[in-house]
């Protein structure tokens, strides 16, 4: 345990060099990484494991600092949706993480598998433990038909909606493992 914790310490570190606290940071991976049905303060909140009013008070620096901007979902007007400007996207390109990558990439191919995989499982342990949502990648879904309409053309049968293929890589809060 005192590994994980100096690890995260020195992550926390290096995000703070690099201009945002670590909570925003995680923010704007999230949004990246996100499909359009998750890139909500709730989803975020859940993935975060963090209040809604510490991911209502990053979402109000990150819009002030013009990294991300907040609409009113047009189907369900109770629904706000989050994307990354261009401003957010380009500061993603900039991000505190790559001293810990450069760390990561200096190991051996089964190290850096092993502590991944390793990492992954202590995750999703930590996660149930509070009864969270593991969240996953939305092309390891159950409810995911590859090509259902056609070649290219995914649907998600949870949500009854078509998926472009760009959506099939992101990681989803509806995601159920297959």
């Amino acid at each position: 345990m005192a590994m994980i914790d100096r690890l995260a310490r020195i992550a926390a570190h290096d995000a703070h060099t690099a201009g945002l606290k670590p909570v925003q940071w995680e923010a704007l991976r999230f949004l990246a990484r996100a499909n359009r049905f998750s890139r909500t303060p709730g989803a975020l909140t859940a993935y975060l494991g963090a209040t809604k009013g510490t991911v209502s008070q990053t979402l109000i620096a990150l819009e002030r600092a013009g990294y991300i901007d907040k609409s009113t979902d047009t189907a369900d007007r109770r629904t706000v949706r989050l994307a990354l400007t261009a401003a957010g996207r380009e500061r993603l390109t900039r991000d505190g993480t790559e001293p810990m990558e450069r760390a990561l990439g200096s190991l051996n191919e089964a190290d850096r598998r092993a502590l991944t995989n390793g990492a992954a499982a202590l995750l999703r342990a930590r996660i149930a433990i509070d009864g969270g949502r593991p969240f996953g990648i939305c092309r390891d879904c159950r409810h995911f038909a590859h090509d259902a309409g056609g070649l290219g053309q995914h649907f998600c049968r949870l949500l009854k909606v078509p998926l472009a293929e760009a959506d099939t890589g992101k990681i989803c809060i509806e995601q159920e493992a297959a």
